[in-house]
């Protein structure tokens, strides 16, 4: 309340811009955050954010990403650094989110945030895919799930996951730009395209993901795997944990941008929506696969994936001889 009334005085000050461009356009005298309306020339965001919540966040995402890194060195599992990224960035996210909340009006808080935001989860989907992957080779006795092998499994969507990011990283790039409404619009529509074509995705793999459970069970139910790791059922369902919680992450996102850009969008208007059905399903992930490491299922050399081989001709006296480099990816 007392943040309400110190903008009071911003409010009141507000003058009609000259602009032809928008004749409408209001530039308000921000307060001592740098706070403006909305609807303000100079409004960098939609709405008032709290600073106490973005360090929390901030913190915990921080919390996370060094738990993930200690994981993965302590349990020598290399592939980790993808999830150690989608940490990573969501910790910058928050802090430039916090440094933004007493800066409203330095824009390349909230254009670098928003983007760090957006793409964030694209690093934590991506992983399961990749640790999925590597259970199919390691649990399954032909190594392969509904026909497909387990490296061209994670090839394929891993590589969908890529070009997700991109299309994300596009409209993301353009959505940023708050003065410019039509790039934001034309933004807007990209990242839903990305955003509803990620989705498809996951739901895919979602089904793989059950088939491949309901094979593991009948094979170690029938003795055909023998798999005495007690965390393996766990993994399975956390995996399903995080699964469900990017499938709500996205609807909500679809929801959100469906709406709109503008400052009428009332989801842009509220920071909690952000945090509660964005971020905090992203830091329940996180913690689930700190809780259940991958690597605590995966210590055998046998899941790792192996690389493409890169043949090398070298010369021996008349004739040439094709040399495969040892695969490199653990």
């Amino acid at each position: 309340m007392s943040t309400l009334l110190q903008t009071t005085p911003a409010l009141l000050k507000a003058t009609l811009t000259s602009s032809t461009a928008n004749p409408t356009c209001t530039t308000a005298v921000p307060d001592e955050n740098g706070y403006v309306p909305p609807d303000a020339c100079n409004a960098n965001y939609g709405f008032y954010p709290r600073w106490e919540d973005n360090v929390a966040f901030a913190i915990a995402f921080g919390l996370a990403t060094m738990a993930h890194l200690t994981q993965a060195v302590v349990l020598k599992k290399p592939f980790c650094w993808v999830i150690i990224m989608g940490a990573l960035w969501e910790c910058l996210c928050f802090t430039l989110r916090a440094l933004g909340a007493r800066d409203q009006q330095e824009s390349i808080y909230v254009t670098l945030s928003t983007l760090l935001f957006l793409l964030a989860p694209l690093w934590i989907n991506a992983f399961v895919y990749m640790v999925v992957a590597r259970l199919i080779k390691l649990l399954q006795p032909q190594k392969r799930a509904v026909g497909i092998p387990a490296q061209w499994l994670a090839k394929g969507f891993v590589s969908a996951d890529i070009i997700c990011f991109i299309i994300q990283a596009a409209g993301g790039g353009l959505m940023a730009d708050q003065h410019n409404t039509e790039a934001s619009e034309t933004g807007r529509r990209v990242y839903m395209a990305g955003v509803g074509a990620q989705l498809a995705c996951v739901m895919v793999f979602l089904v793989f993901n059950v088939m491949f459970h309901r094979d593991l069970m009948n094979h170690m139910r029938t003795g055909k795997v023998e798999n005495r790791n007690r965390w393996t059922k766990p993994l399975m369902w956390a995996i399903y944990i995080v699964l469900v919680l990017i499938v709500g992450r996205i609807i909500f996102r679809l929801i959100e941008f469906s709406q709109g850009v503008s400052s009428s969008n009332t989801i842009l208007r509220h920071e909690e929506f952000q945090l509660y059905l964005d971020a905090l399903p992203m830091l329940i992930a996180l913690v689930a696969l700190n809780l259940v490491h991958p690597g605590l299922v995966l210590e055998a050399s046998e899941c790792s994936l192996p690389s493409a081989k890169i043949k090398r001709w070298r010369f021996r006296g008349a004739a040439f001889e094709p040399l495969a480099l040892a695969s490199f990816e653990r």
